[in-house]
């Protein structure tokens, strides 16, 4: 079961934030309706936000009317504006539209050009298959037999096209025969976790346990927990990472607690040009801290601030896992390495 699939000019994804109570598909047909999708959480995690984008200036490309070369690209810059100023963090979703309008700057008329964006957008989408089947493969030698595995977030087949990062992982460790038992943080604001990862563990028979944000440092300290594996919005060069707010709190506990603390990207999650300081951490509406659902839970007149993502030092890494291979300190040697690998 895929998230989101081309079907020749309409684009259905998943609505996530109907799950776990019903799977429902909505049929995305022009740039704005992605746009929307991304910005209300219909589809969210990065790599599957970075395939939404590539999609978007597919079905820009697929109904366009324009007559020249120079009106379609001018259509294709203008969406591709649209769709980036909906995540300001996240590294995949900027990569993927980049990648995209390179291939249609390369084409000298208005078929090649379209063409050129719907082969790209979908060559973008196997990319993203096939590299989370390999990060499952390459990660889950990192857990043991026996491992009980926190996760937050959710950053599994929901969060991509087919398959997941660091729920890929620990569903291969399981299939593999190893007995996996996982300990999944609610999430907030929007409970990623207890409403998707949850659900998607259950659905594999993966023994599953969801706990507040607040009981990370309790599961640890109790020896309930022996390996943290969590995904990233976007790693930078020197092995800092971006990921759901809250990940930074359990990498600092799993390093005070002497617990593995790994990190799970495909190669389309780095950047290895920026620096941390110049990437924005998005804030999104307060009104998810103060509502839960629909009912509000906090005094009329507070204020409430709600970052999207925090910031993780490389110190407090252990390892980052990509398709290519596992990442190990010191990250800022052996990020350009592996990432040059074939």
């Amino acid at each position: 079961m895929r998230s989101i699939e081309w079907k020749d000019g309409v684009v259905e994804i998943i609505d996530q934030t109907q799950l776990p109570h019903k799977l429902v598909y909505r049929m995305l047909k022009t740039c704005e309706d992605v746009v929307e999708a991304i910005n209300s959480m219909r589809v969210r995690g990065a790599p599957l936000i970075g395939v939404s984008a590539a999609f978007a200036l597919a079905l820009t490309a697929y109904h366009s009317k324009a007559r020249s070369r120079d009106e379609l690209l001018a259509e294709l810059l203008r969406d591709a504006e649209a769709l980036k100023s909906t995540r300001a963090t996240g590294a995949n979703l900027h990569n993927c539209i980049e990648r995209v309008l390179k291939a249609a700057l390369s084409q000298e008329t208005v078929e090649a050009v379209k063409e050129a964006v719907v082969r790209e957008a979908l060559a973008i989408a196997e990319e993203d298959v096939r590299v989370n089947q390999e990060i499952g493969r390459v990660g889950a030698k990192l857990l043991r037999d026996g491992d009980a595995v926190l996760t937050h977030c959710n950053p599994g087949s929901f969060g991509t096209v087919e398959y997941g990062t660091a729920l890929n992982i620990i569903k291969t460790a399981f299939k593999e025969g190893k007995r996996i038992k996982v300990f999944a943080t609610e999430t907030r604001p929007k409970l990623q976790g207890a409403r998707l990862t949850t659900f998607e563990l259950m659905q594999e028979g993966i023994p599953v346990t969801l706990i507040t944000d607040n009981m990370v440092a309790y599961v640890m300290e109790r020896g309930l927990v022996n390996a943290v594996v969590v995904g990233a919005d976007r790693v930078f060069k020197t092995g800092y990472v971006i990921n759901k707010i809250g990940t930074l709190g359990i990498a600092i506990a799993a390093k005070f607690y002497d617990i593995p603390f790994y990190v799970a990207a495909p190669s389309s999650t780095f950047d290895l040009e920026s620096r941390p300081e110049e990437v924005e951490i998005e804030m999104r509406d307060p009104n998810e801290v103060l509502y839960v659902g629909s009912e509000r839970i906090a005094p009329e007149g507070v204020e409430a601030l709600n970052p999207a993502f925090d910031l993780t030092p490389p110190e407090l890494v252990t390892a980052i896992v990509c398709e290519k291979g596992v990442i190990l300190p010191p990250f800022d040697e052996n990020i350009k390495k592996v990432l040059s690998t074939k």
